[in-house]
């Protein structure tokens, strides 16, 4: 459960300081010792980004490098300064890339034509402006879309649907990369490995799209998936399973495998997986709905207890007091399955809050509110995910005065303890940064020393009102310390997080 206290606290951008409109109100109280500086709460904080049929960025394709980078700014902005602190970067929708790759051709999503350059690197960009702001950002992959209803462009011949048509289906308005045709699943990972290699990506993502939700034909009949060719190969090949297993079994390798193969490049990149809410009818019992286990062949319970992620976001996206798809009965029953004890975060419907109350598709924002302080209560929950930016963009019902209230005081991403390596012998804990004062400066500028592998240095100042919270990307050059602007008359307390979450000691800067 994590306690909020209200608390002003500065927004960072690019290692400046950037005072709240309240910091002025927050006289500094007496400097206090390390030992007396409260670690800041755990809870993960999560919001999608969703670039398919630019549901969220780009507004439409064909903008410009800077209008585009204009947009995405102002959306890490508001993410920011609601005290948020990841952010789920969709970078792969249908087989293309947001990102330079020599494996996918650019999406159209962003130029209007696949293939075409928007004139700079969209995932750099947003890994930089997200560190900079204090924002974890994970890499949003989808395994096997190959064309999404909304493509206008020409197909680009670097396109996975002109390079290899044979891994790729037509399925009702969709174009889907066979899982069981075994070049597809070898394919994805090498994509995901590119990224994850080249890229500082703090984590790295997939959603429900596993075998494709099913659609109907003119005759109105379940269309099945036309995977004959590589069905008939695996009967010839002695093949033994019956034909859902099967393709259960190809879906079940590729999630265990990306998970081994992130955690073989880089162990401290978090892997996240946010499936359907519901695994089964009456699971757990008086539940309904669509059987992911049995339609979109993912036994999303299967992963969730071998541990093959370190974050899992099953998309509850009903309200409280729908009894059918219960949103409390749902979120107890995943946490039983929790083997692992990894980090349980549920997805919420964010984008249903809407300011007509009669709307009867839409929601309250005291729905969000509820389900985000249910989570709280219970202890086996470690925070939620927001579907999506939109939401926080748009601001429906006054959306964001909520959460601002629930998120007042900012909070540090759960620690994957799991993944980390052992301490050196004789260590009890990560070694704290070596801190001194420029009191030659002006402003007063602090210089931080931070050990290697620090992903954000935390600086917490004390106030009549409570603590001040920011977390800063440390320096570019392992060998000059991060120089911070302090504006409050008390010295902060500062700390360092690994990349795998794991806090310092905080210490006192010498005066």
């Amino acid at each position: 459960m994590v306690v909020v206290l209200a608390v002003a606290v500065p927004i960072v951008m690019a290692g400046a300081v950037l005072p709240t409109a309240s910091m002025a109100d927050d006289t500094p109280a007496t400097n206090p010792t390390p030992s007396q500086v409260p670690a800041p709460p755990r809870e993960f904080r999560g919001v999608w980004i969703a670039t398919v049929a630019n549901i969220d960025w780009p507004s439409r394709p064909g903008l410009t490098a800077e209008q585009q980078k204009k947009e995405l700014l102002a959306l890490l902005d508001r993410v920011a300064q609601l005290h948020f602190n990841v952010v789920i970067f969709q970078v792969r929708p249908m087989a293309d890339a947001l990102y330079q790759s020599q494996l996918e051709p650019w999406s159209e999503f962003l130029t209007g034509r696949m293939g075409e350059s928007p004139g700079y690197d969209p995932l750099a960009f947003a890994i930089e402006a997200a560190h900079a702001r204090g924002l974890e950002l994970h890499a949003w992959f989808n395994p096997y879309r190959a064309r999404h209803p909304s493509s206008r462009s020409p197909i680009s011949e670097q396109h996975v649907i002109r390079r290899h048509p044979e891994w790729v289906k037509e399925y009702g308005t969709h174009h889907w990369m066979n899982p069981t045709h075994p070049d597809v699943p070898a394919h994805t990972l090498a994509v995901i490995r590119d990224v994850v290699r080249r890229y500082d990506v703090d984590g790295v993502h997939i959603d429900d799209y596993f075998y494709p939700y099913r659609e109907r034909g003119s005759d109105g009949r379940p269309l099945l998936f036309p995977d004959d060719d590589t069905w008939q190969r695996y009967l010839q090949h002695g093949g033994q399973l019956a034909r859902d297993d099967w393709r259960r079994a190809a879906v079940n390798a590729f999630v265990r495998d990306m998970y081994r193969e992130v955690k073989l490049l880089k162990p401290w990149v978090k892997v996240g997986i946010s499936p359907f809410g519901i695994w089964r009818p009456n699971h757990p019992p008086g539940i309904a709905g669509l059987d992911q286990f049995a339609e979109l062949y993912a036994d999303a319970k299967l992963w969730f207890e071998e541990g093959w992620c370190d974050y899992f976001a099953p998309q509850l996206y009903w309200p409280i007091a729908q009894p059918r798809q219960s949103f409390p009965k749902l979120l107890a029953w995943w946490s039983e399955q929790n083997k692992q004890r990894r980090h349980l975060c549920p997805g919420l419907y964010t984008s249903r809050v809407k300011d007509n109350a009669a709307d009867q598709k839409g929601w309250p924002a005291r729905e969000i509110v509820d389900q985000i302080e249910l989570t709280r209560r219970h202890n086996g929950v470690n925070g939620v995910i927001h579907f999506s930016v939109k939401a926080l963009r748009d601001n429906p019902d006054r959306l964001n005065d909520h959460l601002a209230r629930l998120y007042a005081e900012p909070a540090l991403v759960p620690a994957v303890e799991w993944s980390a390596p052992s301490l050196p012998l004789g260590m009890k804990h990560l070694p704290s940064p070596r801190c001194e004062l420029d009191r030659q400066s002006q402003p007063l500028t602090l210089l931080v020393h931070a050990p290697r592998d620090t992903r954000f240095v935390v600086v917490r100042t004390q106030t009549r009102h409570g603590w001040t919270t920011r977390l800063v990307p440390p320096s570019a050059d392992p060998l000059q310390p991060t120089r911070l602007s302090l504006h409050e008359q008390s010295v902060p307390a500062v700390a360092v997080l690994d990349r795998f979450g794991r806090l310092s000691p905080f210490v006192i800067p010498d005066s």
